[in-house]
């Protein structure tokens, strides 16, 4: 559906410089734009080179203002933010149906609410509840009880064991796994063989999560794992049981989280981080790719990079590798 530049000026809060009637259709990066698009830079000195791109608008800096242009500015002072956004009202949704496909199974006593869309081969379990609006995808299983909230997606090949709650907004990219078992067992020191503990808990997902594809969640053992609203998590990422996840985290691919750690609103995990069972990462640490950090360790400090096994400031670190250097080099 077609936009204003003025519409989508209106709806980002930005100021439009030049002619709002400008017809919008898609957005594109500024190398493959084409007429209709809206893209965006971040820098003032590369608004010349979008404008110069067929695009029909460019989402710039707010220090871009005072620049004539061909073409309507939308000035913003967090460009790639409004963009982002600005996507929202120009990308066109996937088609969608309502419906149940014929190939589905859904057991009758599930709670379908308006405008639920499933598709083939699809399994919905007893006692099911799945909210207004909710896309479940082709060969997902949803078992018995689960609780997911509106507008949900749930890409092909996810498996929602029993006893998960997702919020509203939930995303879930192909071939997740909630609710699965955590690794519990205790030890029989005279056999030496395993036993399996109790995983008994709950999975609880708040509003606006977004989980990667092939990401594990285990339940908790006797109580619960949750993760915090507008988390984003993503591919290849395991989330052990108990753990708890606060609000506007953000973990990247390959990163494992034992069970019974807690993380902190706003906190950042790069990629292969690895966190060890009871560990505390308090709230806006950020944690560089491939760190680790032992069992009951406590990070802290709100916007401090920590880096390295174990896991310090990156400034220590980074300190520590440079006298490493020299001692290498009189060697």
């Amino acid at each position: 559906m077609p936009r204003s530049a003025k519409e989508i000026a209106d709806f980002l809060h930005a100021r439009l410089a030049g002619d709002g009637g400008v017809q919008l259709t898609g957005i594109s990066s500024i190398s493959s734009a084409s007429q209709g698009d809206l893209v965006f830079v971040e820098d003032e000195r590369n608004v010349a080179k979008a404008v110069a791109t067929p695009a029909s608008a460019v989402i710039a800096p707010e220090s871009a203002g005072a620049t004539l242009n061909s073409k309507p500015l939308l000035l913003h002072p967090h460009p790639r933010l409004a963009f982002a956004r600005a996507a929202q009202l120009l990308r066109a949704g996937p088609n969608r149906r309502a419906g149940i496909h014929a190939s589905a199974v859904v057991h009758p006593s599930a709670q379908l609410g308006a405008g639920v869309a499933i598709d083939e081969r699809a399994v919905i379990g007893e006692g099911a509840r799945i909210g207004d609006r909710t896309w479940i995808g082709a060969g997902c299983v949803v078992a018995p009880g689960v609780v997911m909230g509106q507008s949900c997606e749930i890409y092909p090949n996810v498996t929602i064991y029993p006893g998960v709650r997702l919020g509203t907004r939930v995303m879930v990219h192909s071939g997740a796994v909630l609710g699965s078992d955590g690794f519990g067992y205790v030890r029989d020191e005279k056999t030496g063989r395993y036993e399996k503990f109790p995983q008994i808990g709950r999975l609880e997902i708040e509003d606006d999560v977004e989980i990667g594809a092939n990401s594990t969640l285990d339940r908790g053992a006797l109580d619960v794992t949750r993760i915090g609203r507008g988390t984003k998590i993503d591919n290849l990422v395991h989330v052990g049981h108990n753990v708890q996840i606060g609000e506007d985290v953000v973990i990247a691919a390959q990163t494992g989280l034992s069970g019974s750690a807690v993380i902190g609103n706003e906190v950042v995990i790069g990629g292969q981080v690895g966190i060890a069972d009871h560990v505390r990462i308090e709230a806006g640490a950020i944690l560089g790719a491939q760190s680790g950090i032992p069992s009951k360790k406590v990070i802290r400090g709100k916007g401090v990079v920590f880096w390295g096994t174990p896991a310090r400031p990156i400034r220590e670190y980074l300190k520590e590798l440079a006298v490493l250097a020299r001692l290498t080099k009189r060697e």
